[in-house]
């Protein structure tokens, strides 16, 4: 269900939506007779434009790995029945609902859901259209605001968003995705963040970006099942997770 309001020329949309079935979900959502910028991967490369961290790292102790079998199945056009996004599990002793998440980019709020395991509220999920990368969207879930946010706000690198709203399991999500000749492609957080900030990683014992990618040709070698409801049968043979280490470089 939805209710949406047009601008005066017909150009562009704002409203809500409400979904109810396996999961109830409510949101905001936009649109306009433009068409989303494509951008080529395979002729361009990915740009680094994620500035900032996500997540307070030091509360982490492990993260899965893109196209794992952790969480449910969410994929793209062009890949089907895996996890093309990254999970972040806190370290024992650590309250969830502690942990700080951030905005990566400087960028634009383009979409906005509240998110619900029946009547548990399990946060808002927001998507930030980058400056400068209009093809591309940084989606980060399960988020207890600290300010109002509304679509159309402007967010910058490093702002602290809120804390996650998840009472257990995993503290939150992060997916990046990006319109492509083709269709719309997910791709990992781990590809966009600079050298900076993957520092940040390195310092907790990973070596190596690709530590967090399970290939394509991985995962069709191994593949997954999924059920009706998008839910994986198993997790597959492949290890899910990265485990960060205690370490940091001084």
């Amino acid at each position: 269900m939805g209710e949406v309001l047009f601008s005066s020329d017909g150009e562009s949309f704002a409203g809500l939506w409400h979904f109810e079935g396996g999961a109830l979900m409510h949101g905001t959502m936009t649109g306009s007779r433009n068409y989303w910028e494509i951008y080529d991967l395979d002729a361009g490369g990915t740009p680094r434009f994620a500035t900032e961290n996500c997540i307070e790292l030091d509360k982490i102790e492990r993260i899965s790995r893109f196209r794992s079998g952790e969480g449910h199945d969410y994929s793209d056009d062009f890949e089907t029945c895996r996890s093309m996004k990254h999970y972040f599990l806190a370290k024992s002793g650590v309250d969830n609902q502690t942990v700080k998440l951030y905005s990566p980019v400087d960028g634009t709020v383009i979409g906005m859901v509240d998110e619900y395991d029946g009547t548990l509220w399990k946060g808002t999920q927001i998507g930030i259209r980058p400056d400068g990368y209009s093809s591309f969207v940084v989606i980060i879930f399960h988020i207890n605001l600290s300010d109002t946010l509304m679509l159309g706000d402007h967010v910058t690198a490093g702002q602290e968003l809120g804390t996650s709203q998840k009472q257990d399991g995993t503290v939150t999500d992060i997916a990046v995705g990006v319109h492509v000749p083709g269709g719309y492609k997910l791709i990992s957080f781990f590809e966009i963040i600079t050298d900076d900030v993957f520092q940040l990683y390195q310092n907790r014992g990973v070596s190596s970006r690709s530590e967090f990618i399970i290939t394509k040709e991985e995962r069709d070698a191994d593949p997954l099942e999924c059920t009706d409801q998008e839910q994986f049968a198993d997790r597959g043979s492949i290890e899910n997770w990265v485990y960060l280490s205690d370490f940091t470089a001084f």
